[in-house]
């Protein structure tokens, strides 16, 4: 089968777009790992089908690279908007169902789009780290020196725990570094480090303001391996998030066809 198909990354955090409104594709959990494969096939941390969806824009399907239906991608859903325009689909604004519900996003000029990520109103509090679900389950703990840390080990150990293992979770190691907040993500489903993970700051922002070292009082700016990110966000009491914003470049690397069998 030639199979059509459109590279996009957000900071870094890079997925393979294919159009399907005509709903004719489908690929199996080995094909999917076959083209997110950075050796073998294109390469990405993940692949979305755009589908038609009554009522909304469009419908975003998400595979993390092994293959396997995943959660929610922050990143993911900021770079399938601007995907949705560049097919005409949208001009500057977006409402589409994700695996976690509605989203709405607009983009500008700049290609900048702003996610609105689900409402987060239950964050467990450790006696060294915090869990909490922004649209994927997210273990974030703060640690020194993040710039420097071995996260693909030892987000690896968290990740494959007693209490993560079956599941999964993501791991999020987070540090103050001036003006940002500077997070590094293991993901789970790519099984490594990725250079941006879009649910991951949404979360890290969080854990900030309850920390109360966030760098704003309603937004937090963050510093990943690809790139620049802001979160905005109404607290409400000590834990309740509403109105959360991911805020961020999504941008088109390149178009291509590739043989699959």
């Amino acid at each position: 089968m030639q199979l059509s198909f459109y590279k996009y990354q957000g900071t870094g955090n890079d997925f393979i777009l294919i159009d399907n409104r005509s709903n004719q594709i489908s690929l199996t959990p080995g094909q999917i790992h076959f083209l997110c494969d950075r050796r073998f096939g294109i390469g990405a941390d993940g692949l979305m089908l755009l589908e038609l969806e009554p009522g909304s824009d469009f419908k975003m399907v998400y595979y993390n690279s092994d293959g396997n239906p995943s959660s929610m991608c922050g990143n993911g859903g900021r770079c399938i908007t601007a995907f949705a325009k560049h097919l005409g689909i949208i001009i500057d604004t977006a409402n589409f169902l994700a695996v976690d519900g509605l989203h709405e996003a607009t983009i500008d000029e700049n290609e900048i789009v702003s996610l609105k990520m689900q409402d987060v109103k239950n964050v467990e509090v450790g006696d060294d780290y915090f869990y909490l679900n922004t649209g994927s389950p997210h273990f974030v703990k703060f640690i020194n020196n993040v710039e420097s840390f071995d996260v693909k080990n030892m987000g690896a150990l968290i990740r494959y725990n007693d209490r993560f293992k079956e599941e999964g979770t993501n791991v999020n190691f987070i540090e103050r570094v001036e003006d940002n907040l500077f997070v590094r993500t293991y993901e789970r489903g790519v099984e490594d480090e990725t250079y941006s993970c879009g649910t991951g700051v949404t979360a890290a922002a969080l854990v900030a303001a309850i920390k109360g070292v966030s760098n704003g009082k309603n937004n937090c700016f963050i510093k990943t391996l690809g790139g620049n990110l802001e979160v905005k966000f109404e607290r409400v009491l000590e834990q309740n998030f509403y109105n959360i914003w991911l805020i961020g470049p999504a941008q088109k690397v390149f178009n291509g066809s590739i043989e699959i069998e």
